[in-house]
């Protein structure tokens, strides 16, 4: 089927021809085959990843909120304040994935949701404080997503492509807003709020599970339903996945906490940068596979468990890079923040092993050195000893970074190796290493006089007469 005629993908860098474009779908299935508007591979906009930039800063201020004071209670509510942060985040990445056409109505939404965002942000840490930062709070997020919804409902009337999941996914996320409500009364317990709000961000993620399922495709009998841009997708969570490392990094520098000389304050700081780089050298490096089909390709269960397992990879790896990185401005740990960062770069490590086994191998036997779930299996077992480090009261903060990053870098460089080609070297043989002209006058040397090889220039012809 032939791509249809819309946007000019090189329209979105300059001189656009309309200030408000029509939205046009990028990508559809029809009759269940895939159809893309452009077949050219699509990266974050400019103003997503300014998006991004104000995320760095929400989500280092709940991580620090629940830090300074690390409770049973502080960590529900971390869990429920972050959640719907990544909501707000998840709506306008499918808005912009379907969507995206960079022109003025959604430059002005990210900012509109932006702004909202600055409101949440401050307030949702004081829910528990304050009936005041809780109705901002709630009023900010119903607000932005709201205003998602609104956008979604209007991108159904420009494009039939994803009509009826679209207008289905409005409804039930009416639903899902409509469960904030008891979230204003003073007259509902905390208790009582704890539970309505975990209640609605369930509701919120199966809502999303079932609009953009088969079974809702299915329900619809729909000819043209949802697709994703893959590569947008991948691009947009590695994004946000980086936010989440950007916590292990920020405070080992600001304040000058590890200076002056060399301490063991710096020695905790470098610890902790290369945690977090071998952190992402993990979820770059996800199966290790030559051939590998992502999650998002390889069936609808993998598609839905890669894009969950993101929420509670982020949470705990943003807990515990908060923690790593405050032990180089204080002494040492108190008990709550050795479990803290311990169950966090835990758990954080137990994901990563669940996204790589979510890729799929297409590997015939024999092509690395080891099989796929062998190259994996430091990834639990490191998981394991971190979560049971905190039962050795005696180590200091010190050397529980230590024996965390030394199972970290463990696990990098045994996943590396195995990842190899069964017969591979070390080292690669270096070759062509000279500029061409001296390999050239060497060839000459070696063919002897008067045996020069062919002049690289074109023979001159006399001219005819």
């Amino acid at each position: 089927m032939a791509a249809p005629a819309g946007i000019d993908m090189n329209e979105l860098d300059s001189n656009p021809r309309y200030l408000i474009r029509q939205p046009r779908a990028l990508q559809w299935f029809e009759d269940g085959r895939l159809v893309k508007r452009h077949e050219s591979e699509r990266q974050a906009g400019r103003f997503e990843l300014f998006l991004d930039l104000l995320y760095v800063a929400i989500l280092s201020n709940f991580a620090d909120t629940f830090v300074e004071d690390i409770t049973g209670a502080n960590l529900v509510k971390y869990i429920l304040i972050l959640a719907p942060s990544w909501h707000v985040w998840s709506d306008i990445r499918e808005l912009m994935n379907s969507f995206y056409n960079d022109d003025l109505i959604q430059r002005i939404l990210i900012l509109w949701l932006m702004a909202l965002l600055v409101v949440y942000g401050n307030n949702a840490p004081l829910v528990s404080e304050d009936i005041g930062a809780m109705r901002s709070a709630v009023g900010s997020y119903m607000v932005a997503r709201l205003s998602c919804t609104i956008a979604h409902f209007y991108y159904s009337f420009a494009s039939y492509h994803h009509r009826p999941q679209q207008r289905l996914w409005v409804v039930l996320s009416l639903v899902s807003l409509a469960i904030f409500i008891p979230l204003y009364f003073e007259s509902v317990s905390i208790r009582g709020k704890i539970a309505t709000a975990a209640v609605a961000v369930v509701f919120e993620e199966l809502s999303w599970i079932f609009c953009f399922s088969p079974a809702a495709k299915k329900m619809l009998r729909v000819k043209y339903s949802t697709a994703v841009d893959i590569p947008h997708e991948v691009d947009r969570y590695a994004a946000f996945y980086i936010i989440a490392l950007g916590e292990f990094l920020y405070l080992i520098v600001v304040g000058s906490h590890a200076a002056v000389g060399l301490n063991e304050r710096l020695l905790r700081a470098v610890w902790t940068l290369i945690i977090a780089f071998c952190l992402n050298w993990l979820y770059v490096h996800a199966d290790g596979s030559v051939v590998s089909t992502h999650p998002l390709r390889h069936s609808v269960f993998t598609a839905f468990s890669w894009s969950l397992i993101h929420l509670p990879l982020i949470a705990s790896l943003l807990a515990g890079g908060h923690v790593a990185a405050v032990s180089v401005e204080e002494e040492g740990f108190e008990d709550a923040q050795r479990w803290l960062l311990c169950e966090g770069l835990g758990v954080g490590m137990l994901c990563l092993w669940v996204f790589a086994v979510l890729h799929g191998s297409q590997d015939e036997p024999g092509t690395l050195a080891l099989d796929k779930h062998l190259r994996m299996i430091m990834r639990p077992i490191t998981a394991v000893i971190v979560i049971l480090i905190p039962l050795a009261r005696h180590l200091g903060a010190t050397s529980v970074l230590s024996i965390i990053m030394a199972l970290f870098v463990l696990c990098v460089v045994w996943e590396s190796i195995t990842s190899l080609r069964c017969g591979a070297h070390i080292w690669e043989r270096w070759s062509e290493t000279d500029y061409p002209e001296r390999r050239r006058g060497d060839d000459t040397f070696k063919n002897g006089p008067g045996r020069e090889l062919p002049s690289q220039e074109p023979s001159q012809k006399e001219p005819s007469p």
